[in-house]
């Protein structure tokens, strides 16, 4: 499952600035469009547990409900609803400043081959994720250039002098009754959190799993930024599902997606007054 940008999509980034798609007829474009109506999994009875009685989360999943890529569904995505993201004036006022490109370029790690980091392995992950869970350790493996990030359960953050700035942080897991948690810190400031949101080094991020059922799984982070954000920030929770299927193996090789949005940049400001 390989994504890559050709130059007349990014071109139609500049020009259009709006998601890919066919536009109905009251103008609002929609994302995906095809030939297929998308069929929900059944629920697929209990979630399975592990030998020490929690939730075992291990499988491959597909954002949505039906256990495959829905590229091809003639549904519309299902517009998220989520609170409004409580920037600082000063970071809301440097985000409403970026281009399309500008984000592509700089905030998409996909684009530059860069780790897409913590929550980035969830919300800057085109690809299919798949978790390996032991009751004392979690592993999250993602095709996109075969990244992977392991989480020891039960153990505590290291401490203050012992911390480097990572792209994924340094991470534990924990259990909240059947709601697995992820805490993250010391997140590398590199990293963007999605759609061309920055963070500071005091970025602190708890990431929550659960498997309602054995074919779905549901995911949701909050973003605690004290430098960028007024307030703690939480997300809806995103449906996953099951997949028949495996990671593929994927390398970002002979990549022209950078040249290519540097050029259109250039472009871009050659044509602001």
């Amino acid at each position: 499952m390989k994504i890559s940008l050709s130059m007349a999509a990014c071109v139609a980034l500049v020009l259009a600035a709006v998601p890919a798609g066919a536009q109905g007829p009251d103008g609002e474009f929609v994302e995906a469009v095809g030939n297929v109506v998308p069929v929900p999994l059944p629920p697929g009875g209990p979630s399975p547990r592990m030998a020490d009685g929690h939730v075992d989360l291990s499988g491959a999943w597909f954002p949505g409900p039906t256990g495959k890529a829905n590229a091809w569904s003639v549904v519309p995505n299902e517009r998220v609803v989520e609170d409004p993201i409580p920037f600082q004036p000063w970071a809301q006022e440097r985000r409403d400043s970026m281009s399309r490109v500008e984000i592509e370029l700089n905030g998409n790690a996909n684009v530059q081959c860069l780790p897409p980091g913590t929550p980035g392995m969830f919300t800057e992950n085109p690809y299919l994720p798949m978790i390996v869970m032991k009751p004392d350790l979690f592993v999250h493996l993602i095709e996109n250039n075969n990244r992977w990030r392991l989480v020891r359960i039960g153990v505590p953050h290291k401490v203050a002098e012992e911390l480097e700035p990572l792209y994924n942080g340094d991470m534990i897991g924990y259990w909240e009754e059947d709601t697995f948690i992820i805490d993250s810190i010391s997140i590398k400031e590199e990293t963007w959190i999605r759609d061309g949101w920055f963070h500071s080094d005091e970025l602190h991020v708890i990431e929550r799993l659960r498997r309602p059922s054995y074919n779905y799984l549901e995911y949701q982070f909050t973003i605690e930024d004290p430098q960028v954000l007024t307030e703690p920030w939480t997300s809806a929770w995103r449906t996953y599902s099951l997949a028949n299927e495996d990671p593929t193996e994927n390398f970002c090789e002979r990549n022209e997606n950078v040249e290519q949005f540097r050029r259109l940049l250039e472009i871009q400001d050659s044509q602001t007054p």
